[in-house]
């Protein structure tokens, strides 16, 4: 399984990104596709995920500013970033998971940088 990521770059506060990232491979249909961020010397924190259900879920600091999206037929998953602040800049990962009963697995993206400037 692969996964590419692209969108991230350079914007200010206030603005807004749009993070897309396309898996590719053997999939399990039902899986869970999400996207990580990371700043250095920091732990790697879940931003948001999306189940194939199209169940998400935000960590508290980009309720209300951040949007997942999936199109399952093409494997692919969005974050639509808007009110951009500086403590959201970190290289962004994309991933996708699932738990059968004979394995469990999750595959990472890249990762992609996104910089707020004040």
């Amino acid at each position: 399984v692969q996964l590419q990521a692209s969108g991230g770059g350079l914007v200010q506060a206030g603005g807004s990104l749009r993070l897309s990232c396309a898996a590719s491979g053997t999939i399990f249909r039902t899986n869970i596709m999400a996207w990580y961020r990371q700043v250095p010397g920091k732990e790697r924190e879940l931003v948001a995920s999306i189940s194939s259900g199209g169940h998400t879920n935000y960590v508290d600091s980009v309720k209300g500013r951040f949007t997942i999206s999936r199109d399952n037929a093409r494997n692919t998953v969005a974050l639509v970033m808007n009110s951009l602040t500086p403590e959201d800049t970190a290289v962004y990962y994309c991933t996708v998971e699932w738990s059968t009963m004979d394995e469990a697995a999750r595959y990472w993206g890249q990762g992609t940088l996104v910089t707020v400037s004040s």
